[in-house]
């Protein structure tokens, strides 16, 4: 009987690992269809997909040898690079999680995220290993490597190994670790209306998938050459991009940042075909000097999310790429996060639309009872899709409220019209999406209350010719206060990350309210609509 129980065990085994679908297999894949094509490309690096995988077998071997095991939490800390690319693949190869974080947190937001999620290891360029070192402060952690340097250590970063350094003589054979498709690739933390992040538990699955629905709905081809610039550690560059863009087997090039100037230069250098900008970088490409002396016939797709294109934007990019196709991509974090897609034919048709659900989504508008509305009629976005997180790390009573029913709820408010396509209205618990970055207004809020001087604050968005949606305090002083805009931007300063100190501050006798004392936020979008403008 025992016998017999262990052939089953070992046929389960067996077919599972034949059957699997993971991170590490869907680069493995690519390389074996074409292992000459060119990968990737960052400053003087060029790798073909050969190159690339080998170097992920020899970083996922130096992490095992390390004693980094499946399942352990790691942190990546840095801006685009190789190494983090290197990073992603090598992590999800050996069953580690990565946890992306944006570098430009505060060291207090960073020292959350580590200890909410019991991290047992860190990656970070040199910029930011002195901010996780402090940010870790006496939390054990045995793991710590330095992206993008060739040399082990500074006298002050004593305990980091350089990941050039750790890879060197590795095998480069294939790392095949025991991993199910379920198992978590990565957790991404994101701000949600409360004042601490949540940890979004996102799978193997989930995030491909994600890049099957996105492939196929926004257009992606082998023989694309895509600009990474925007950053990494954010789940649109990440997983409707480069992480597509690999599995068909494209070309990327990485860039360290969304420069224009940069971003224009390649283009024309590289032939690029593929760019996905937010529109705050769209708007600074056509305003920069070199948008017309550059050559630009090769973009053939440009892709617009995170954010609310305005109108006048669209058409004026249809009007100077005359050869390029745009496509609006719609989705959060936890949904690994495109769900929506606006194609290019409906671009002016639908203008404003985030267009209809794509492949593996199924999309509803709920009312607050959970029942879906006429079309037409506003309510709250909701989805099913093989795309969404397992859940909120540590939080099981947020990850039950955010699929009550059976349904993941976005929290944002949209309209669908009769052809199915999906307009954006608002965002139920009055999230700001400032330049492609979530800020929660009731973060800002709590900590403008701190300041002395205040009576009441509300925060929210206005709009803003180049954040698109831009922080907003209307502040109600105390009586006999002298409270000034600098004076609450400064404060500000000590107490929040960069993106969500206020870009705009007024001030008020008295904030509108409903009969129960609910504050009118709507009512005061609508006052300070044009603040942005004067």
């Amino acid at each position: 009987m025992n016998s017999e129980a262990t052939v089953q065990d070992e046929l389960a085994k067996m077919l599972d690992r034949a059957r699997r679908n993971t991170l590490g297999d869907l680069l493995a894949r690519t390389r074996d269809r074409m292992p000459n094509k060119f990968a990737i490309a960052y400053n003087d690096k060029r790798l073909t997909y050969s190159e690339l995988d080998d170097l992920v077998n020899q970083t996922a071997q130096a992490f095992l040898d390390d004693g980094m095991k499946k399942g352990d939490l790691v942190t990546v800390m840095s801006k685009n690079s190789l190494d983090f690319v290197l990073a992603n693949f090598a992590l999800a190869r050996i069953g580690a999680v990565m946890i992306p974080i944006n570098y430009m947190l505060t060291q207090e937001d960073v020292r959350y995220i580590l200890e909410h999620a019991e991290v047992s290891g860190l990656i970070a360029s040199e910029e930011y290993a002195r901010v996780l070192d402090q940010s870790a402060g006496r939390m054990e952690i045995k793991h710590r490597y330095l992206m993008d340097v060739d040399i082990d250590y500074h006298s002050e970063l004593s305990s980091w190994k350089a990941l050039s350094k750790v890879r060197q003589g590795q095998s480069k054979e294939f790392v095949d670790a025991e991993i199910a498709d379920d198992d978590l690739a990565h957790v991404l933390y994101t701000s949600g209306t409360e004042s601490r992040p949540k940890g979004v538990m996102l799978t193997h699955k989930s995030i491909i998938s994600e890049y099957v629905s996105t492939i196929i709905d926004a257009k992606m081809e082998a023989n694309d050459v895509a600009i990474h610039a925007l950053p990494l550690y954010h789940s649109a560059q990440l997983h409707v991009f480069l992480g597509p863009g690999i599995y068909i087997g494209s070309s990327g090039i990485i860039l360290g940042a969304a420069s224009p100037e940069l971003i224009l230069k390649t283009i024309e250098e590289e032939k690029v075909t593929q760019l996905f900008c937010p529109p705050t970088v769209w708007i600074a490409l056509l305003r920069h000097p070199d948008f017309e002396k550059r050559d630009l016939s090769s973009l053939k797709k440009c892709y617009y999310g995170a954010a609310i294109m305005p109108r006048e934007v669209i058409k004026e990019l249809t009007e100077r790429l005359p050869n390029a196709k745009l496509w609006n991509c719609y989705g959060q974090t936890e949904v690994a996060p495109l769900v929506t897609v606006l194609q290019p034919e409906d671009q002016l048709t639908k203008l404003g639309s985030a267009g209809t659900p794509i492949l593996n989504v199924q999309t509803k508008i709920f009312d607050d009872e959970d029942e879906e509305v006429p079309r037409g009629e506003i309510g709250e976005i909701v989805h099913r899709t093989p795309h969404a997180m397992k859940g909120y790390l540590h939080d099981p009573d947020k990850t039950a409220e955010a699929f009550r029913n059976g349904w993941f709820h976005t929290g944002d408010l949209g309209i669908m019209d009769e052809d199915g396509y999906i307009t954006i209205v608002d965002r139920k618990k009055d999230m700001i999406n400032t330049g492609g970055v979530n800020v929660s207004s009731r973060e800002v809020e709590e900590a403008i209350y701190q300041l002395e001087g205040v009576s009441e604050v509300a925060v929210i968005s206005i709009p803003d010719a180049y954040w698109i949606e831009a922080v907003t305090a209307i502040v109600v002083p105390k009586d006999g206060a002298n409270l000034s805009q600098d004076d609450v931007i400064e404060y500000c300063k000590g107490k929040l990350s960069k993106f969500k100190i206020p870009k705009y501050v007024d001030f008020t006798k008295e904030l509108p309210k409903n009969p129960s004392g609910k504050v009118l936020k709507r009512s005061l979008r609508e006052q300070y609509e044009g603040l942005g403008s004067k």
